[in-house]
């Protein structure tokens, strides 16, 4: 079976014998065999998704270029689709860095350096960092690296007045979705930061030459400022949905935190990375990372996988933290930590406490 969109009507299994619960979560031993038989990275698979998104992005891009004459708001009613195509160049992009787009290391580095230059990210340092936020997601003790910075209600209130000013400042959605793409993807991803190491440091040098190469050849095509009218827009859109997947997927109301003590990988995949129920076409779109508990769960498993692995296993249904489409926004205002009440809330729920 290769997945298509219809849930039901598949074959599903299930651990025997297993108690759906809250209470008792599977433990990675039992979810082992259940996940393995989807790490089967495929070159047929692959080599389809890489033609039917390069090849529209490209086309989009010539006739964004032929709209210029015509329209600018017809070159950035194309660019919203054109931003869609690039959501998923990222994410073939980020399955590289998990090598578990295609079976070879090595074809997975050398796709995913060309992809990190579509979507102006250097490989071997985003790849870095986001392994850590795999291994630490939800643990705060290890904040910081490849997530959405977090601050808990007692360290917010114990800070000082321009770190909270700053915070709230990041934290509005107006600064996440709005300044924060063109500040990430330009500027941030620029930068040999955080320092890892000489592999990864190189990786943005490359990855920067890289960028300036084919900025620079496109624009000796159709010009500077044609260049910078059509990627500005796609590269804003494509930014600011990929982070509000990343933000909706991990800050969200019930969200798993807790020391190091006591973290916990499967807690953290379960019941810290949300599904995020989309329509068909977005999940085409985002590479099926809406299903991101599984992902968290194993992330060799393919983003061509996921959805097949999904609808095979009723225990990742059952333990899902599921989110409708159009149901996500009340998360862009959690934006704290509450280790009292273990949950996430707003800067709105922390002034009414101090008021009572």
């Amino acid at each position: 079976m290769r997945g298509g969109d219809q849930e039901g009507g598949a074959a599903m299994t299930d651990l025997a014998g297993l108690k759906r619960s809250s209470q008792k979560l599977p433990t990675m031993k039992e979810l082992k065999p259940i996940l393995d038989p989807y790490c089967r990275p495929r070159v047929k698979r692959a080599a389809w998704q890489l033609v039917t998104t390069l090849i529209p992005y490209i086309l989009l891009w010539i006739l964004m270029w032929f709209s210029l004459s015509i329209s600018y708001g017809l070159t950035l009613l194309l660019s919203v689709v054109a931003a869609g195509f690039l959501i998923r160049i990222f994410i073939i992009f980020h399955d590289c860095g998990h090598n578990s787009f295609l079976p070879s290391t090595r074809a997975n580095r050398v796709v995913g350096f060309w992809m990190g230059l579509l979507v102006f990210t250097p490989g071997e340092l985003w790849w870095h960092s986001h392994a850590i936020h795999h291994s630490t997601s939800g643990n705060l003790d290890r904040r910081g690296v490849g997530d959405v910075e977090t601050m808990t209600v007692k360290e917010y209130l114990s800070a000082p007045s321009w770190k909270r000013i700053w915070y709230r400042i990041f934290r509005h959605p107006l600064g996440l979705l709005g300044a924060g793409p063109l500040a990430v993807f330009l500027f941030k991803n620029r930068l040999p930061i955080p320092r890892f190491g000489r592999k990864e440091t190189l990786s943005v040098v490359y990855a920067n030459l890289g960028i300036v190469a084919m900025a620079t050849a496109i624009s000796l095509l159709i010009g500077y400022k044609a260049y910078v009218l059509i990627q500005l827009p796609i590269l804003w859109m494509g930014g600011a949905i990929g982070i509000w997947m990343f933000y909706i997927q991990h800050q969200f109301v019930d969200a798993y935190w807790a020391p190091a003590a006591e973290w916990d990988y499967v807690k953290s995949a379960l019941l810290g990375a949300s599904y995020y129920k989309l329509p068909p076409v977005l999940r085409w779109f985002t590479g099926n990372i809406g299903f991101h508990h599984i992902h968290h769960l194993n992330p060799r498993i393919p983003n061509y996988e996921l959805f097949r692995c999904y609808i095979e296993n009723l225990v990742f249904r059952t333990y899902a933290k599921l989110i409708p489409f159009g149901k996500g926004y009340p998360s862009l205002v959690l934006s704290l930590w509450d280790e009292d009440q273990n949950r996430m809330v707003s800067f709105t729920d922390i002034s009414r406490r101090k008021r009572g």
